[in-house]
Formats: C-alpha cells, sequence, structure tokens
C-alpha cells in the first residue's frame, strides 16, 4: 500500500507534465515511466491521473503542453497490456483517446496518439469498428491540414487491419474517402488518393470491389473531367484504371449508368432553364401590358 502523502507527490509529478520547457518534460517522461516500471501498485492510479488530464484537456481547458510526453509513455503502457484486454482499457481507447482528435492542438502529439490508436488495434483487432466510427464521428469539416493527418493515421490504422474487420466499416470508411478525394483541397485530395499505391490497402479493395467501385466511381469519373489540378486528374486516371482491371464489368455498368443519368440531368437542366425563360417572357409581357406599352 502507498500513504497519502505518496500518492499527493505522484499527483503533483504528473501536473508538473504542463511545464512549457521541454527538456524538463523529456525528464518527468522518463522518471515517470520508471515509477509506473517498478511499482505495481500504483500503476492503476497512475492511468486513471492520465486518464484525468486528458478528459480535462478535451472537455475544460484545451491547454496542457506535456500532452504528447503522457502519449509515448502510453504508447509503452498499452503495448504491455496483458491479454484479453480489461474493459477499463478499452473505455479508455474509445471514450479518452478517440476524442483527443477533436482538439485543436492536435498537431502537436497526433503522431503520439495515432500510435497508441494503432497499438491498441494490434492487442485486439475487435476495437477496430468502434476506432473508425469514432474517427468518422469527429472528422473535419472546416480544416483540411487536420483532414490530412485523420487520413494519415487510417492509412496506418489499415495497414494492420484485418479482412474480417475491414468488411464491417467498409462502406462508412469509403464514404468520407470519396468526399475526400472530391475535396477542392488538393492536399486532402491527393492524400485519399494515396491510399492506392498501398499493396495492402489495394488488395483489401480489390477483394471488396463490388461494394466499394459503386461508392467511389461517381466522385472519380467527375473529378477525371472537371477537376482543377491536373496532378490530382493523373492520380485520379490511376485509381480508375485500377478499378477496371479489378473488376470491368461493374466498371463499365457503372460507366454506364453514370453517363446515363449525367444525360437525363442536362435534359432536367435544360427543360427547367426552358422554363424559366417563358415565365420571364410572360412576366414582361404583363409588366408591358401594366405599362400600357402593348395592347391588352
Amino acid at each position: 500500500m502507498f500513504d497519502s502523502y505518496s500518492v499527493f507527490h505522484l499527483q503533483q509529478l504528473l501536473e508538473l507534465f504542463d511545464s512549457e520547457d521541454p527538456r524538463e518534460r523529456d525528464y518527468l517522461k522518463t522518471v515517470l515511466h520508471r515509477i509506473y516500471g517498478k511499482f505495481l501498485g500504483l500503476r492503476a492510479f497512475i492511468r486513471k491521473q492520465i486518464n484525468n488530464i486528458f478528459l480535462r484537456f478535451v472537455y475544460e481547458t484545451e491547454h496542457f503542453n506535456g500532452v504528447a510526453e503522457l502519449l509515448e509513455i502510453l504508447g509503452s503502457i498499452i503495448n504491455g497490456f496483458a491479454l484479453p484486454l480489461k474493459a477499463e482499457h478499452k473505455q479508455f481507447l474509445v471514450k479518452v483517446l478517440i476524442p483527443l482528435h477533436t482538439v485543436r492542438s492536435l498537431s502537436l502529439f497526433h503522431a503520439q496518439l495515432a500510435y497508441c490508436i494503432v497499438q491498441f488495434l494490434e492487442k485486439d483487432p475487435s476495437l477496430t469498428e468502434p476506432v473508425i466510427r469514432g474517427l468518422m464521428k469527429f472528422w473535419p469539416k472546416t480544416c483540411s491540414q487536420k483532414e490530412v493527418m485523420f487520413l494519415g493515421e487510417l492509412e496506418e490504422i489499415l495497414d494492420v487491419i484485418e479482412p474480417s474487420q475491414f468488411v464491417k466499416i467498409q462502406e462508412p470508411l469509403f464514404k468520407q474517402i470519396a468526399k475526400c478525394v472530391s475535396s477542392p483541397h488538393f492536399q486532402v485530395a491527393e492524400r485519399a488518393l494515396y491510399y492506392w499505391n498501398n499493396e495492402y490497402i489495394m488488395s483489401l479493395i480489390e477483394e471488396n470491389s463490388n461494394v466499394i467501385l459503386p461508392i467511389m466511381f461517381s466522385s472519380l469519373y467527375r473529378i477525371s473531367k472537371e477537376h482543377w489540378n491536373p496532378a490530382i486528374v493523373a492520380l485520379v486516371y490511376n485509381v480508375l484504371k485500377a478499378f477496371m482491371e479489378m473488376n470491368s464489368a461493374m466498371f463499365d455498368e457503372l460507366t454506364a449508368t453514370y453517363k446515363s443519368d449525367r444525360q437525363r440531368e442536362k435534359k432536367k437542366e435544360k427543360e427547367r432553364e426552358e422554363l424559366w425563360k417563358k415565365l420571364e417572357d410572360l412576366e414582361l409581357k404583363r409588366g408591358l401590358r401594366r405599362d400600357g406599352i402593348i395592347p391588352t
């Protein structure tokens, strides 16, 4: 057992991670890691205090200088978790680590956070679905830089995903990727299209092309004709070529359907324009009659 005096000093030690001096935080990281390794009775308390610091950071202050260092320590701790994972560890992943993606200063500790997430998934692949759905929930709407970071982390997750888990999340995942590919911000579109350069991800896409191709096709085809950036258009052509080689029958069917839909849209658009022209002419005639310029 540890007395309240020892616990108090450990709490104070953890709060020192808010220091603005990175050298101090680095020393603290070494000290805390050694304490965690040597004193088994303090491990649960240390994890709980880190949990509290992160929750306060996410939901109250959005300021704590030592988040990256604490996540580095957590990466080692997670690596040492026994299997099967305890419920408290899974809850920490879903309720604490995933919401850390929402803070404005994410870029300062994103690499360490992504490492922790991947460590959890390597320990327990069944956590893949809640993690990816959590990332979809908190996906950035207005910050392109954060979107690029999310795409990078997602690729790290897909590098370790099991095919059985991939099937569970492929639809929401590729709906989001289709949105990213269509982004007017070329770095977001480029980062999403780079997934097709990853051999393992390509193998997963090929195995499930009958689901993924219909989700991606219209976005890719439209971009190939309309995008302002020639580098993005070139990448899209490569992706379309890969899909055509994977599943040529479905590719041809989707191409025909897309062109048919576009023709219908153009016809409707032309009909709308003609209707508006008739209405404008009618309104003009009414105005002229009202002003007595033409006889009623």
